[in-house]
């Protein structure tokens, strides 16, 4: 065995665990900012953490090879894209509002 090269399925689920915590918690914390000001923009990021949390806790606990997780990739897909296009939005309404 090489040293310190193969690492165990506790460390890798805990680490997991710890990731998917991450995107909860930064998840509430744009749903913080959105409940104070109102802005999609922060019900946006709010939905697309919840979608990676959502997404880490189901691909730590799935029970299949690592190349097929081909539908995770479905998950954060949606969830980049809808930072994206919040992004998009926000600025395509500032540009009309300084226009006016």
């Amino acid at each position: 065995m090489g040293a310190g090269v193969e690492v165990s399925v506790r460390v890798l689920s805990y680490l997991s665990g710890g990731v998917t915590l991450g995107y909860f918690l930064v998840g509430l914390f744009f749903l913080r900012f959105w409940v104070r000001v109102r802005d999609t923009l922060f019900l946006a990021f709010a939905a697309a953490f919840g979608l990676l949390a959502i997404n880490q806790g189901i691909t730590t606990f799935a029970d299949v090879a690592q190349g097929e997780y081909l539908w995770a990739f479905g998950l954060r897909l949606v969830a980049f894209s809808l930072i994206i296009a919040a992004i998009v939005g926000k600025n395509v309404r500032r540009r009309g509002k300084a226009r006016s």
